[in-house]
């Protein structure tokens, strides 16, 4: 990859881009809505009304009133029983932002600690697998990890505080997909699809790379992701 100015032939000055630029996307709270996905697990399970699940919750779901034992046991149910990682809402505009960055040329690199219920890795990589495809999210290439910083990205995308401050501590650079539970961290932060594709191509285009994104709207073809 090349970054920065070279002197050409003739001694002058020109800028170099670099080649491909690899964006690592966080999947529950960025791209899927994990709230609503086990909102209707815990209700169910639980046996209250979902209304009393509030939206405005932090990442221990304590305005759910749930111990950190009871969370591990529901999502443990919502993985393995429900099969709620195979049927998440999929965030508005997630699907099309991503292919037309993959149609300029991007990298997208699936980084998720799904493997977070132990006895059940094998649901959660089928059905996030599957979810990928039912959902028509583009990747390259997709990790299985918790600690994120050991996997290389040129730009990440994430919703969990501990994940953005552990990036960033290691020197990268995070865009903080926004939730209740991560307002007291600095941007660039983003509260939709639209605003996110913005975002990455403004920080691609000062980190040197050179991408030639479609117009939103206008090349969209549903029959040819079909097709992938």
């Amino acid at each position: 990859m090349l970054s920065g100015q070279e002197k050409t032939a003739d001694g002058s000055v020109s800028s170099m881009t670099k080649e491909t630029l690899i964006l690592g996307v966080d999947l529950d709270g960025v791209c899927g809505d994990y709230t609503t996905a086990f909102r209707s697990v815990v209700a169910q399970e639980l046996n209250v009304d979902p209304a009393s699940l509030p939206d405005q919750r932090g990442w221990d779901f304590a305005e759910w009133n749930l111990t950190g034992d009871q969370f591990k046991e529901l999502h443990h149910l919502a993985v393995n029983e429900h099969r709620m990682l195979r049927s998440m809402p999929v965030f508005e505009n997630a699907s099309e932002v991503l292919w037309r960055l993959s149609d300029a040329g991007v990298w997208i690199r699936i980084i998720t600690h799904r493997l977070y219920v132990n006895w059940g890795h094998a649901t959660a990589v089928t059905d996030t697998v599957e979810w990928l495809d039912q959902s028509r999210i583009p990747y390259r290439d997709i990790c299985f990890l918790g600690d994120k910083p050991e996997i290389e990205a040129d730009i990440y995308i994430d919703d969990a505080a501990h994940n953005v401050n552990g990036l960033r501590d290691s020197g990268n650079t995070v865009i903080v997909f926004d939730a209740p539970y991560n307002q007291k961290l600095a941007g660039p932060r983003v509260t939709n699809w639209l605003e996110c594709e913005q975002t990455i191509l403004t920080l691609a285009s000062e980190m040197g790379f050179n991408l030639q994104p479609e117009l939103p709207g206008l090349d969209f073809d549903d029959a040819r992701l079909a097709e992938h």
